[in-house]
């Protein structure tokens, strides 16, 4: 630690236990104590399915296992186990997971280096590279406010006190520290080291503050955290990568550059501003110059014109004979993108445009289907309906998904599932994290369109407690100048009231209500009205939020703000502005007394963003405030509070800076030797049992040369037919998991002497550091040793032989949980 000097108190001595007859030491000398996995892994257990009026199956000792003993047994054995764990860890994509050389792989590393280049380049803010181009998120002192919380990437978790001036041990002259208050004390070190060390820490959750301080006489559990994070990271970033290589993987034709195009490019009407010209030709080199599909995100903000970059490639994609398929959120803002669509499309009568929504009837919808299926329709535009399994599409190429971040888990990942075989854009005014974060990291191609229309004039925001005469003034002021108004409210159950009380203040205006849980034709028919100019005043929820269009609607009043998450005010605020017409933004909140923290935060920030332009920015700025579950899954949600959000992103760059270091190369599963001498004798009846055992055991051998999903399904279709195996022939399964498993981690011989266990292997020493931090048992962790080309393993003492594979079994477990963070070729 050096430089982090404690300031002098009295300190309580740290106590250390040491157990004796810790469990965790004496479960290397066990076999099959099946109460001793239920204590070590309670959520690991795994439901067995049973055939009815099956022979009952001889257990080790030739008694007769009773169903409901044998059912124990066998949700607690420790194959099932690893079952239940290679399922939960590695998911569903590898067992799908494309086969890839070292030659393709290598290709694929450069391209995102390259990527990443580029992506670090595009990095808006004033944030400095470091050297080796390594992203720094660390914290200037001086910017820090007496309480806020910080991280140092040494010790942990603190609480800024201030900066004094301080005379060090070494000199008498008095030098700048920074002073941070610890779970068990307070601490000091120099300004100039804390611009290295320190980073604010932000957490992912509502609140801000995390669960406990870090300790100075006790680093080793800030030490656990922060490799927890390392390896949550890992994972991603590998996960990423593979996702990433499938797609390029995929090819498909370039499209043609027809002089249509062209045409069809002059019929827009306004001048594109510089950033469009750009994402014009970046979506269009896409297309017509690559063969893998394109995943581009089009960030811009309200109105800078993404909706055209969009028809541009629509038109490409359609004019050489394929479908696309144009998804938005809600139903007002697909009905607006069919309609500007169409009207764009109308000089084109050979390509037809349609609208697949639940205002539809069964028929006009089956029509629709049918329609689609057939290549009836080139266009399709719909909410996430589009993405069930009824539709089904003649031949697919463009997907374009409007404001993504609104579409729940199960249909991003039925977006992320088009992304490997069809070319997909996406538009967001306001990125979510997730696509932010791979935009800038180069994982994925991003379009910034940051210039505002010349005629486009900035937003006024006011933001103020809300206030009846406010809201009668700012309502009277619009409508006096011939425009409309949006009423805008977080939850359904207020709306009712908001219209009593404007029809009171306005009773010759026409007021009307929108929400998304109305009729389906009564919402139609309303947003028609309202975009008609017949309604004056639209009392609603955020079903506006998205893209909403109404060039005639200036003014927006948006009560109880604090409910809203940053992003989702940002869009409602662009929903006005959108002609050369001065708009105004009225953002009215409760006594501020009864906010939290959290909310004045947004607010500060949304007043900060007045400029145009500035969505890009502020998503950033949002990721630090608001829930971060979205950007990485739920599960990385809990590592990234363990660090604080600056820190984990530093260590993400890192990682992504240094991926192809985590590398694990498998070796064929017949080359792997396993020099102990254990050759189990199967019981006769078990053998008499079975309908053709010499087949089943060759099945199983088959199986496990092929891969560990083959062996998994191979053991489970055996024990679903004939009930838990007898002792000798799970050892004899066990034999063959580790065969397969040490193919899969690069261990090419296991093989015992005495008290040492030597597993073989080319891998470097980073992966294995990686693979032992990844590690549940400090048991296994503890005893093994990396030695140049093997990692040896000291026991306590020598064990029988079928003990000594049951922990290689565990061991080797243990090592392949670590498999879904490295790269595999």
């Amino acid at each position: 630690m050096g430089s982090l000097h404690p300031v002098p108190q009295v300190w309580t001595p740290l106590l250390l236990k040491f157990s004796s007859s810790s469990p965790s030491i004496w479960t290397l000398f066990t076999v099959n104590r099946p109460f001793l996995y239920k204590q070590r892994y309670p959520l690991l257990t795994t439901m067995a399915v049973y055939t009815q009026g099956r022979l009952p199956v001889s257990s080790p000792n030739g008694h007769k296992l009773a169903p409901k003993r044998e059912k124990m047994e066998l949700e607690t054995d420790a194959i099932s186990i690893l079952h239940e764990k290679i399922r939960r860890d590695h998911g569903k994509r590898e067992a799908t997971r494309p086969a890839m050389d070292s030659q393709e792989a290598d290709m694929y590393i450069q391209l995102v280096k390259e990527q990443q280049q580029r992506g670090l380049q595009k990095l808006k803010g004033d944030r400095e590279c470091k050297e080796g181009g390594v992203f720094s998120y660390k914290v200037d002192p001086y910017t820090l406010r007496s309480g806020d919380y910080v991280v140092h990437k040494k010790v942990g978790v603190g609480r800024f006190v201030g900066i004094k001036f301080d005379v060090s041990r070494t000199s008498t002259e008095p030098i700048e520290y920074v002073f941070i208050e610890y779970a068990d004390g307070m601490a000091k070190l120099p300004v100039k080291q804390a611009t290295r060390m320190l980073y604010r820490y932000n957490l992912p959750n509502e609140t801000k503050k995390p669960r406990t301080l870090s300790k100075l006489s006790d680093t080793s559990a800030w030490e656990r955290r922060k490799t927890k994070g390392k390896v949550a990271i890992q994972k991603m970033v590998v996960d990423l990568m593979e996702l990433y290589l499938h797609r390029l993987k995929q090819k498909r034709p370039p499209y043609p550059r027809s002089p249509a195009m062209a045409e069809f490019a002059s019929q827009f009407p306004y001048e594109p501003t510089p950033d469009q010209k750009q994402a014009f030709i970046d979506v269009e080199k896409d297309l017509t110059d690559r063969e893998t599909p394109m995943d581009r995100l089009i960030c811009g903000d309200v109105g800078f014109g993404k909706t055209e970059v969009a028809l541009r490639a629509i038109f490409c994609v359609v004019s050489a004979g394929k479908q696309a398929m144009v998804l938005a959120p809600t139903i007002v803002l697909a009905k607006q993108h069919f309609d500007v669509i169409s009207d764009r499309f109308s000089k084109y009568p050979s390509i037809k445009v349609g609208l697949l929504s639940r205002f539809q009837g069964k028929a006009e919808k089956e029509e629709h289907l049918n329609m689609i299926k057939k290549g009836d329709l080139d266009i399709i535009v719909g909410t996430h309906s589009l993405l069930g399994n009824r539709v089904v599409y003649n031949n697919l190429g463009l997907l374009v998904v409007d404001e993504e971040q609104r579409f729940g888990v199960k249909q991003k990942e039925k977006i992320a599932s088009f992304k490997t075989s069809v070319d997909v854009l996406t538009l967001s005014a306001t990125p979510i994290p997730r696509t932010l974060y791979l935009a800038l990291t180069g994982f994925r191609d991003a379009s910034l369109i940051s210039t505002p229309p010349p005629e486009r004039v900035p937003i006024k925001t006011h933001l103020s407690a809300f206030g009846k005469e406010k809201v009668i003034a700012a309502i009277r002021y619009e409508l006096d100048r011939g425009g409309q108004v949006f009423y805008v409210l977080p939850r359904i159950k207020g709306l009712e009231e908001v219209m009593d009380f404007l029809k009171q203040s306005f009773p010759d205006v026409d007021i009307a209500i929108a929400h998304g849980k109305q009729y389906s034709k009564q919402l139609e028919e309303t947003m028609e009205k309202f975009a008609q100019g017949e309604i004056k005043i639209l009392i609603c929820t955020n079903i506006v939020e998205s893209g909403l269009d109404i060039q005639n609607a200036n003014t927006i009043i948006i009560q109880d703000v604090q409910q809203f998450g940053l992003a989702q005010l940002y869009q409602l605020r662009g929903r006005v502005g959108r002609a050369d017409r001065e708009a105004y933004a009225y953002l009215l909140y409760p006594d501020k007394s009864l906010l939290s923290d959290q909310a004045l935060e947004r607010l500060a920030a949304l007043e900060e963003c007045r400029e145009l332009g500035q969505g890009f920015q502020l998503a950033e700025r949002d990721m630090g405030i608001r829930g971060f579950g979205t950007i990485f899954g739920e599960q990385q949600t809990g590592d990234v509070g363990n660090v604080g959000i600056d820190l984990f992103f530093e260590m993400l760059f890192e990682s992504l800076s240094k991926v192809e270091e985590h590398r694990v190369v498998s070796v064929p599963y017949q080359s792997v030797e396993i020099d102990i001498n254990i050759n189990p004798h199967l019981p006769s009846e078990y053998i008499n049992y079975l309908e053709n055992p010499i087949e089943i055991i060759n099945d199983a051998e088959k199986a496990a040369e092929k891969d560990i999903w083959s062996l998994m399904q191979f053991t489970e279709n055996l024990r679903r037919q004939y009930g838990k195996e007898p002792y000798s022939m799970e050892i004899l399964l066990k034999k063959l998991y580790v065969r397969r498993m040490a193919a899969d981690l690069g261990i090419s011989r296991i093989y015992a002497s005495g008290k040492m266990v030597g597993l073989e292997t080319s891998m470097s020493k980073r992966v294995f550091k990686l693979m032992t931090d990844s590690m549940i048992s400090d048991v296994h962790r503890n005893s093994l040793i990396f030695d140049g080309d093997q990692i040896r393993a000291e026991l306590l003492l020598e064990l029988p032989r079928e003990q000594l594979l049951n922990w290689i079994f565990q061991c080797l477990a243990e090592l392949h949980a670590s498999l879904p963070a490295l790269i595999k070729y």
